[in-house]
């Protein structure tokens, strides 16, 4: 029988500005350091195209999604402060996105609801 998914992802995609690339990549690896540390991330990295920076994430659950975005609140700041978010991408299935849409609801996030039927190993 397979297991209920809560598996909750964001996609967040951030320009850069010109001449702080290496800035940004730099707290890519605090990220990454933080990120290392929370039990319930399934994967996290960073890909870049350009100038532009994605952060490809996933959490057993909203809860962990949530606990994550707090631990990695100081580095979040420095990087808004040389980048932009200008997409952001919330999926996962419906009963773990409306424990999210209050708390993200500030970063008007794209909600993309996991349709029931797939599977999750």
């Amino acid at each position: 029988m397979p297991r209920t998914d809560t598996c909750c992802s964001l996609a967040p995609y951030f320009d850069v500005a010109e001449g702080k690339l290496d800035e940004f990549k730099a707290l890519g690896k605090t990220f990454v350091e933080l990120t290392m540390t929370e039990p319930g991330c399934l994967f996290y990295a960073f890909s870049f195209s350009g100038q532009t920076a994605h952060c490809r994430e996933g959490y057993d659950d909203a809860a962990a999604l949530l606990a994550h975005l707090a631990n990695v609140d100081a580095p979040l700041q420095e990087a808004l402060k040389i980048a932009r978010l200008v997409r952001l991408e919330v999926h996962g299935p419906a009963a773990e996105l409306d424990k999210l849409r209050g708390p993200l609801a500030g970063l008007d996030p794209q909600w993309f609801e996991l349709v029931p039927g797939g599977i999750r190993r």
